[in-house]
């Protein structure tokens, strides 16, 4: 039995190694759920007053998995199309007014700005930034501005794990653990989507296909909790709804290897589009208080142009607010929306989309990300399906691999997006050609991502730089550049204050060895603590060395490591420790300088030449 206790007893260990950060990131999760139900009547309230009871704009048909806000009164009245110009712009004005007094790191997009505190600001957010995006996203989204709702959700998923890790006084790693679980957690719940949340918030960071594995765990907590509490309120059918759909065969890879090609080129239009209206906007002579509210404005002008322009068709209006009634429509294969419509609503939103959040308006780009993908796809779906019906039985099959494909390429996350899109849909019979549109469409694509704060991988994140340098330090020990000698500076404990002054001073090192008369190690002595005993002439006679001699400190051994060296250093705040034979025994062997341990880093990494 005793190879059961012991088993039970490396588990139990294991487990209360996790506990605490899994419980920690089940309460992100909750914030994260709540923050979702939140947003969602407030964007839907907003959206109803402002663009149905007032312009006249109601979208349909909306997601089937959507919940309907029964309590909300029936728009009744017909469409007043001009009024699309004022209530987006007066939207992007309190929003920008909003954000740019209280917090402008809420400005645009929010999933960017929590990929920028991960790697750069140690997964700090301030408190006030969800507050501030929930209520500036739910303006501008509701007043028509284009753009979506997981990047708002994500921030205050985020921002509470910070605020969380900050009251907890953890470590800078485990703040941002939670802070990307908290991201992860907001696109589980307002896409029904927890296993994409988690792979989205450990995908998400970098733009090669590269994890950070010790998010997915704590944000695979967090997704679940979020998309329970959000889905005891939405209910538990996808945000889609999709008819009976399969893959036929190897011979349908053809058109969708078009499909990718395609997407990839879509994803250059709108990386380009959205970071050339950015820079724009910057340099526009105009307060950028007011910016998002000449960015609504211009969006009002795209969206009423198209719609003139297409025969007042509303469907068109789609390049509006979130747009997803066009992504239902083309999955249900509504006759009244071509091809010339279903592009000209993805273009229109990589425009609409570009000058919303590039102008410093809040809200995401992943769900404008979903139409823009969805309606390309559909567009070329349609046109696959006349040319050859065969091999493209059903259109949409192509919104729904369009979506993942153009994201994919878009954010350089090809599995996440794989993942959220079928969850997103219930349509997992398309996972083989998702995954293969998915693939070839990230390959396909430019180094530019929608996502500006990723980086290339986890070597280049400052978040790891010094995880990467203690790796090195870990691999050499005090041993293979220290030689064990004994000095006659070393101090004892009764030398006087006048012997510490001297050996000190002619000694190469700013500390010494305080020992017995076995060389065992009593304490240490640096200049600092001898000085301002030095200024006492009335007591020099009468203080020794161990009277001054720091004893708190830890000494080193021939097999410490540098990164634990490395750590001692830091802990002793001295720029010199002995080294002792064992802990023990405690006999000192020698000295080791601080520098010499940057030293034989640069040697190990670089060679000899770099010391010189």
């Amino acid at each position: 039995m005793k190879w059961f206790h012991k088993i039970l007893g490396l588990g139990s260990r294991r487990i209360r190694g996790h506990v605490r950060i899994l419980g920690f990131a089940a309460l992100v999760g909750v914030v994260a759920g709540l923050a979702g139900i939140a947003f969602y009547i407030a964007t839907r309230v907003v959206e109803h007053y402002a663009l149905g009871m007032l312009a006249g704009y109601s979208p349909e048909p909306a997601p089937l998995g959507e919940p309907s806000l029964t309590w909300l009164a029936e728009v009744t009245h017909p469409l007043y199309p001009w009024l699309l110009l004022v209530i987006p712009t007066l939207g992007g004005l309190i929003s920008g007014v909003l954000v740019f007094t209280l917090a402008p790191e809420a400005e645009g997009h929010g999933t960017d700005g929590v990929i920028a505190a991960y790697h750069y600001r140690q997964g700090q957010i301030r408190p006030r930034v969800p507050l501030v995006k929930i209520v500036t996203s739910a303006v501008t989204l509701g007043t028509g501005g284009s753009g979506g709702c997981e990047g708002p959700i994500a921030q205050i998923g985020a921002g509470f794990g910070s605020l969380f890790a900050n009251l907890l006084r953890l470590r800078a790693a485990d703040r941002r653990v939670l802070m990307a679980a908290g991201m992860g957690a907001g696109i589980a719940a307002v896409f029904r989507a927890p296993l994409a949340g988690t792979m989205f918030a450990a995908e998400v960071l970098y733009r090669s296909p590269e994890f950070e594995p010790e998010v997915i765990i704590p944000a695979g907590i967090a997704s679940i909790v979020s998309y329970c509490v959000f889905g005891m309120f939405t209910g538990w059918e996808p945000l889609f709804r999709i008819p009976s759909l399969a893959f036929n065969g190897p011979m349908e890879l053809g058109p969708y290897l078009l499909l990718a090609l395609f997407m990839a080129v879509l994803a250059f239009l709108y990386t380009r589009c959205f970071y050339g209206c950015k820079r724009a906007f910057d340099r526009l002579p105009v307060s950028r208080h007011f910016r998002p509210a000449v960015g609504a404005f211009l969006t009002g002008v795209v969206g009423l142009s198209l719609y003139f322009v297409l025969g007042r068709q509303e469907k068109v209006l789609a390049v509006l607010a979130f747009g997803y009634s066009a992504i239902q429509g083309a999955m249900t294969r509504d006759t009244e929306i071509s091809a010339v419509l279903l592009l000209t609503i993805a273009l229109g939103k990589i425009l609409t989309t570009s000058l919303t959040i590039g102008s410093g308006g809040s809200g995401g780009v992943f769900g404008p990300s979903i139409v823009i993908g969805g309606c390309g796809g559909g567009a070329l779906g349609v046109v696959l399906h006349n040319l050859w019906p065969g091999l493209v039985p059903h259109p949409a099959t192509f919104v729904i691999v369009g979506m993942a494909g153009f994201f994919a390429a878009a954010a350089k996350t090809p599995f996440s997006t794989l993942i959220i899109v079928s969850e997103l849909t219930g349509g997992y019979s398309l996972l083989l050609p998702s995954l293969w549109v998915c693939a070839l469409s990230f390959i396909l694509s430019d180094e530019e991502s929608i996502y500006s704060s990723q980086v290339t991988s986890r070597a280049r994140s400052p978040a790891h730089q010094g995880t990467y340098v203690r790796e090195v330090l870990a691999g050499i020990r005090i041993s293979e550049f220290f030689s064990a000698h004994r000095s006659a500076a070393w101090l004892h404990p009764d030398d006087s204050l006048d012997t510490m002054l001297a050996r000190l001073t002619a000694a190469p090192y700013e500390v010494l060895p305080v020992v017995d008369g076995e060389d065992r190690l009593r304490g240490v002595i640096g200049l600092e603590e001898v000085h301002p005993a030095s200024g006492e002439p009335a007591l020099k006679s009468l203080i020794l060395a161990e009277d001054l001699m720091r004893v708190d400190v830890r000494p080193l051994t021939p097999d410490t490591t540098l990164d634990h060296a490395l750590e001692l250093f830091v802990e002793s705040d001295l720029l010199a420790l002995p080294v002792v034979n064992d802990l023990e025994q405690r006999r000192v062997v020698g000295m080791v300088r601080r520098r010499e341990i940057s030293s034989a880093y640069l040697r190990h990494v670089h060679g000899p030449a770099s010391t010189e």
